[in-house]
């Protein structure tokens, strides 16, 4: 039987074009051209074109290193990456962490995306041998589309994300169509709902581990919430977070999140990890006195190691009140990072002020660190200017060992990120703890920078 012949023909954004040889039957030349086609550029973007994002997530990954080690491990998601490639020809590949790839192509109709997400889940399924030993991947399937002409990069694969977290805990494929057709949420239902969310247990925490570069092991987390609606699945913080601002929700969100965090670090230091684990702070509760004092008195009281992310435009917004109130969150021992550095218009004047111990540099500029000229230049300069002002300096999104050697050469102290590991639960965090604290990322870790601003203009 033939098969769809790759051609070397132009890009259409990032997905290569594919031709369906003219020896394939009529009928099969039909519906394959059907399920996976791609527009001619010349011919420009055809109305009802789809585009997806599908992320696989191999959720025994951690299991199947510590049987085999680390280089089988990746080898059969290299594996998993190539199977899949071979059933469907069409997609473009990308490893987006160690255990998680994503899948991109488009289609013709909505209608052919759906059965190709099924494709990559049953190609995925089935075992792989190794040494005559038959191994079964588990794998997460999440996917997102929506239509060319309204495709957005940022929502696409946040979509994406989203619909992965909602397949860990569902039992197969998860499929989101977020066309402009699609039904909408509906705030007023959300704000009603949130109380109830809050209190009877809908919200759960999943953590994000930090690793520090030149130690090569974990040293904190960040706490991220996420909300298991009864009747919407997953909703995306993006969605209620703004939300619960707006509707006066922010501070009972966050005290739950305070109370949470806490329960779970007893159990990573029951673990032997005691680690800081950092939660996002809203610009809001800066100015709010309320939730100052009682944030104080349950670490004070609790004595655990906690960390605040703030954002910069929070502290441009109240400046007195925010640098005054931050000072006391200082005083009784709670860490404060400066969280996405660079994508507002960050104030030196401010900067210098504040009593943090961590600039996390927002992930816009990583995540193109390795193909844009001008970011690795912005990266260099903004851990130049923390160290000098003190800091340790945070790189989130990172997603490949490129960038990795990359942040390493510079100076960067700790990276986030899917090449490290997806945001996790309590128990699934313990056990990568347990089994990660210390690790081999494969870099050179050089604290100074030597390189020339002329090398990375040219990079």
């Amino acid at each position: 039987m033939a098969h769809a012949q790759k051609l070397s023909l132009p890009v259409v954004g990032s997905f290569e074009v594919v031709r369906v040889p003219d020896a394939l039957p009529a009928e099969q030349a039909r519906d394959s051209a059907t399920e996976h086609a791609i527009p001619d550029p010349a011919e420009g973007v055809i109305p009802g074109d789809w585009r997806m994002s599908c992320l696989v997530e191999v959720a025994n990954f951690s299991h199947i290193r510590r049987h085999l080690g680390s280089v089988e491990a990746e080898h059969l998601v290299a594996e998993l990456t190539a199977r899949v490639a071979q059933s469907i020809p069409t997609v473009v590949t990308s490893h987006v962490g160690r255990a998680t790839v994503q899948f991109d192509l488009v289609s013709a109709s909505r209608c052919g995306l759906e059965p190709v997400v099924r494709r990559i889940a049953e190609a995925c399924a089935a075992t792989f041998s190794i040494d005559g030993v038959e191994h079964t991947l588990t794998v997460v399937v999440g996917a997102a589309a929506c239509p060319v002409t309204q495709v957005d990069d940022v929502r696409l694969i946040e979509e994406a994300e989203g619909a992965l977290d909602e397949a860990r805990l569902s039992s197969g494929p998860v499929f989101r169509d977020i066309s402009s057709g699609a039904p909408t949420l509906d705030r007023l239902a959300l704000i009603r709902d949130l109380p109830a969310g809050i209190e009877q247990g809908q919200m759960f925490l999943q953590y994000q581990p930090k690793v520090h570069v030149r130690r090569q092991e974990i040293n904190s987390a960040e706490a991220l919430i996420r909300w298991q609606h009864p009747s919407r699945a997953l909703i995306p913080p993006n969605d209620f977070i703004t939300i619960a601002e707006e509707a006066g929700y922010i501070m009972p969100l966050t005290l739950w999140t305070l109370e949470q965090v806490i329960v779970d670090q007893r159990l990573i230091a029951e673990d032997g990890n005691a680690i800081t684990i950092f939660i996002n702070i809203s610009g809001q509760l800066l100015g709010n006195d309320a939730f100052i004092e009682q944030a104080c008195k349950r670490v004070a009281e609790t004595k655990v190691m906690i960390g605040f992310e703030i954002t910069e435009t929070a502290v441009i917004r109240y400046p007195e009140i925010a640098i005054k109130n931050l000072m006391r969150l200082a005083d009784v021992g709670i860490s404060i990072a400066i969280d996405d550095y660079g994508a507002g218009l960050s104030s030196l004047a401010y900067l210098k002020q504040l009593p943090a111990k961590e600039l996390k540099i927002d992930k816009m500029f990583v995540l193109q660190l390795t193909s844009n000229s001008r970011d690795p230049l912005i990266v260099r300069s903004t851990i130049d200017l923390a160290h000098a002002l003190d800091m340790e300096v945070t790189a989130e999104g990172v997603e490949t060992p490129a960038a990795l050697a990359l942040l390493s050469v510079m100076g960067c102290d700790i990276v986030q990120g899917y090449l490290i590991s997806r945001p996790l639960s309590i128990s699934d965090f313990r056990e990568f703890m347990s089994a990660d604290r210390k690790l081999s990322l494969a870099v050179t870790s050089q604290p100074t920078f030597t390189r020339a601003a002329s090398f990375w203009k040219s990079a």
